[in-house]
């Protein structure tokens, strides 16, 4: 059985900082795409970044280049989105997924970690 477990959220005020961990069991994340993604309450789910699984190309939405970076511990099993400058609106809950394409759908996902950024 997979099993994608998200860590690391919280509160932090303007301009603070997080990292989200999504650590797998029952499936390697090294063979696959990984991708975090976030929903705010009353909006569409949106992909935040992504890791392509051939060559480890690192694809970001828009409104968090230079900002978030995606990463993955092969040996660990996790892959990490590290998260600087937060903003208020960055908050939402923010899932981890596995064994998809970038750009496209995956098949696993974890429950989600909440990331709040206010004062």
């Amino acid at each position: 059985q997979v099993q994608l477990v998200e860590s690391g959220g919280g509160l932090v005020q303007p301009g603070g900082s997080l990292r989200l961990s999504c650590t797998a069991s029952g499936f390697i994340l090294e063979n696959s795409a990984v991708g975090w993604f976030r929903q705010a309450p009353g909006k569409e789910r949106e992909g935040v970044a992504c890791l392509n699984r051939r060559d480890g190309t690192p694809l970001y939405l828009d409104s968090v280049k230079g900002r978030f970076t995606i990463s993955r511990d092969n040996a660990k099993n996790t892959v990490y989105l590290q998260m600087v400058s937060l903003k208020p609106e960055d908050t939402a809950v923010y899932y981890c997924a596995a064994d998809g394409v970038c750009n496209s759908d995956f098949a696993h996902w974890g429950q989600g970690t909440q990331v709040t950024v206010s004062s």
